[in-house]
């Protein structure tokens, strides 16, 4: 048996089912031209991936493989790999993913291997073998499989590598350095931190966890979404490290873990989500101008821009600042939330399509949360909560150093004070919730 094995989601050779085949075996890696072509050159996503990349090639390399790199169509490039009898990846739920995988197991025959998220997609189904379309009783059967789940630690089989150039970048029958440049990216100075250091660090703090994950200044989340976004760490490694501190401190991390199960499941059970409405023919308001002003961190709600800055600067944003800022595009502004997922789908490191879509839905009110349209966040309400000193907001714009924090949490302060390099929309959120609200009941019509 001469099997490929597809690196995607899962960028490591510790914990890697992937690995857990043996016979000859051909790893690639694919920098798929289909996506990349419609990002930009300084994508810092690129720089993520290519850095974790070459790192999986060296630890392969330590456990006798190693690593063939290639760019372009992944269905041209496996027409040419038409020797071997199988491909053997990770399944992924989103649109293109599986259209490609489906022209893909044409070419050669396609094993897939559940390994991105905690569950099976058809694993977590109520007594009528039916999904579940709402969160707590999808939590509650979840919590009580996970008890029983094997979550053991999969090893490296035996392995013959099959005789390939593994050196540089295979590009349309070119051979090319190994480097970013090779693919057309500028490299980005981002932080690359170990997922394994960062787990270790959040162990030590879980037990503040619950109490502070929404605060701004407060350093309380893992910072785990990007490394399991791409793999760089196994969702059952986590497990293992939560479950070994035997503590009722890891529960509401646990939680969240299974959440982010819960979209991918919803994805999968429903893939209209990726760009239909679920519920409610509300569709926004297209206003460019809007819309520009907060791609640019320009809309005077200081929570909002700093949200968006960090964002911009980072590849990176609070949890609770993504909901104020979505709630804001899709309420405030009343723009169409499609264009605030492709937004942040642009930026954000940790870009998951399920998580991106079904939290804008959620945010616009859409999706199959059973919460109706008229959920509206205040944002200086949430900024005086969850960044009372304005912390956070000074840090990513500075133009507010000098003024007071309870004026960045008034409004009426913020639309009748000039402040020197900060702009403003003029939008009242009182004014705006109502206009919101009128627009979202005519549409029922």
């Amino acid at each position: 048996m001469r099997r490929i094995l597809w690196f995607r989601r899962d960028l490591r050779v510790e914990d890697n089912p992937l690995l857990s085949f043996g016979a000859e075996v051909l790893p690639i890696f694919i920098f798929d031209e289909n996506i990349l072509k419609e990002l930009p050159k300084n994508d810092k996503r690129v720089t993520f991936i290519f850095h974790h990349v070459v790192k999986l090639k060296s630890d392969l390399q330590k456990v006798g493989l190693d690593l063939k790199i290639f760019y372009g169509n992944p269905e041209d490039i496996f027409e040419e790999l038409r020797g071997f009898d199988e491909v053997v990846a990770s399944g992924d739920y989103d649109s293109y993913a599986k259209e490609r995988d489906i022209k893909i197991s044409h070419i050669l025959h396609f094993r897939y291997l559940s390994d991105t998220y905690i569950f099976k997609p058809k694993e977590v189904l109520k007594d009528n073998g039916e999904p579940y379309f709402v969160f707590t009783p999808f939590y509650k059967k979840a919590r009580a499989l996970l008890t029983h789940k094997n979550i053991d630690e999969v090893k490296v089989a035996e392995h013959n590598l099959a005789q390939e150039d593994y050196e540089g970048i295979h590009i349309k029958g070119k051979k090319l350095p190994l480097e970013l440049g090779s693919i057309g990216f500028i490299k980005q100075n981002i932080e690359i931190v170990s997922p394994h250091i960062k787990l270790d660090n959040f162990l030590k703090k879980i037990d503040r966890y619950q109490e502070t994950r929404e605060y701004l200044s407060v350093d309380a989340t893992s910072s785990l979404s990007v490394d399991l976004r791409f793999g760089t760490i196994s969702v059952r490694a986590v497990l293992r490290a939560l479950f070994s501190l035997k503590s009722s401190d890891i529960e509401p991390f646990i939680r969240q873990l299974i959440f982010r199960d819960f979209y991918a499941y919803l994805l999968f059970h429903i893939p209209t989500l990726e760009r239909q409405n679920y519920k409610y023919d509300f569709n926004g308001v297209e206003d460019d101008d809007k819309f520009k002003a907060f791609c640019e961190a320009r809309t005077g709600v200081p929570i909002v821009d700093a949200g968006v800055r960090e964002l911009l600067q980072t590849g990176q944003m609070h949890n609770r600042v993504r909901m104020v800022a979505a709630s804001f595009f899709t309420k405030d502004l009343l723009l169409p939330w499609q264009w605030g997922e492709k937004f942040f789908a642009l930026h954000l490191l940790d870009y998951d399509l399920a998580s991106n879509a079904l939290s804008w839905q959620w945010s616009a009110g859409t999706g199959v949360d059973p919460q109706p349209y008229f959920r509206v966040f205040n944002p200086y309400l949430q900024s005086k909560k969850f960044d009372n000193d304005a912390f956070y907001i000074k840090k990513w714009l500075p133009e507010l150093r000098d003024i007071e924090a309870k004026n960045i949490h008034n409004e009426a302060f913020l639309l009748s004070t000039y402040i020197k390099d900060y702009s403003t929309l003029n939008i009242v959120h009182k004014e705006a919730k109502a206009r919101a609200l009128s627009y979202y009941k005519k549409s029922l019509h």
